[in-house]
């Protein structure tokens, strides 16, 4: 859940586009397994106090690293900062809520429907064209939805599921206002100032929601530093320096590796299994998000074959 790239926007050269693949798929992994410590912790940790704690302990560090950079910080980088880390602490906050009342495997696979969500939303708002490879895509993405909601647990969509649905349509927001709100600052400052902004929104949704006794386990701080080290602060890191040598669309399929790492940790580290319907499900959600990614990727090189060509 970290921002990507304007999809107009072509990748740099300077660094050679396998290396750059690697260490995307090494943020896909790290963010993978935040979905297994964050059902870890939540056994001790309630999710919105998880959340709190999370961001302003990532928000404490980036601030310590960010230094003397402070000084660039205005009155216009703050309040496109905050605007991005509203968009971020939605999809947080119902990432927390989806994580918690379904099992990671599912929660991974709806999460990743922000990749169909962002050309949507781009109609809705801008009239950005949609392809026919991305109307495919919905198509098979509703199938995969209601396959769950006939195949899982207690044959229903529960709460968990429309939270993290929620929090896939989050993701596209964020995505978004990252691309139209944050061209140019320094990128530890407004990264920091969005981590304040969803501790903030954490500490007050803790302070009005009831919720259990706080217990710090060894397992619960275990999770916690997990959290706050590597899916908050180094894969923001890694996504912001790789991204841009690889394609939007190269991208996009990279982060596609996220719910299987999500689906193998449910299974190894918790023990989750799916029922034969879920597994459907979620293998249509799955083909859904590829699909129309992997058209892209093929016209994009038919264009570079032709440009070449010519």
């Amino acid at each position: 859940m970290a921002p990507m790239r304007d999809a107009s926007s072509p990748p740099d050269t300077a660094l050679a586009p396998n290396r750059a693949i690697l260490w995307l798929v090494l943020t896909t992994l790290l963010w993978g397994g935040s979905f297994v410590f964050n059902k870890l912790a939540f056994r001790d940790i309630p999710p919105l106090v998880f959340l709190a704690l999370r961001f302003a302990l990532a928000a404490g560090a980036m601030a310590a690293l960010a230094g003397g950079r402070w000084r660039q910080l205005n009155g216009d980088l703050l309040r496109r900062g905050v605007l991005v880390g509203l968009a971020l602490a939605g999809a947080n906050v119902t990432f927390v809520l989806g994580v918690n009342a379904t099992t990671v495997s599912r929660a991974g696979f709806l999460n990743n429907l922000f990749v169909l969500l962002i050309p949507l939303i781009c109609f809705l708002l801008w009239r950005t064209r949609l392809d026919r490879w991305t109307l495919c895509g919905v198509v098979i993405a509703g199938c995969g939805l209601l396959q769950l909601a006939g195949g899982g647990v207690a044959g229903s969509f529960n709460r968990g599921d429309l939270f993290s649905t929620a929090c896939a349509f989050f993701i596209s927001c964020h995505i978004l206002a990252v691309s139209r709100l944050l061209r140019g600052g320094d990128v530890v400052v407004v990264t920091c100032v969005q981590f304040i902004t969803v501790a903030a929104v954490g500490v007050g949704a803790t302070l009005l929601v009831p919720h259990p006794t706080l217990r710090l386990t060894p397992m619960a701080l275990t999770a916690l530093g997990y959290c706050v080290i590597f899916p908050t602060m180094i894969c923001f890191t890694l996504q912001n320096t790789y991204q841009r040598f690889v394609s939007p669309t190269q991208a996009g399929l990279i982060y596609t590796l996220d719910p299987i790492w999500t689906l193998l940790g449910g299974m190894f580290v918790l023990g989750e299994r799916l029922r034969p319907g879920e597994w459907l499900g979620c293998g249509l959600i799955f083909a859904a998000v590829v699909l129309p990614l992997g058209g892209r990727l093929w016209r994009e090189r038919r264009a570079r074959i032709d440009a070449n060509g010519r």
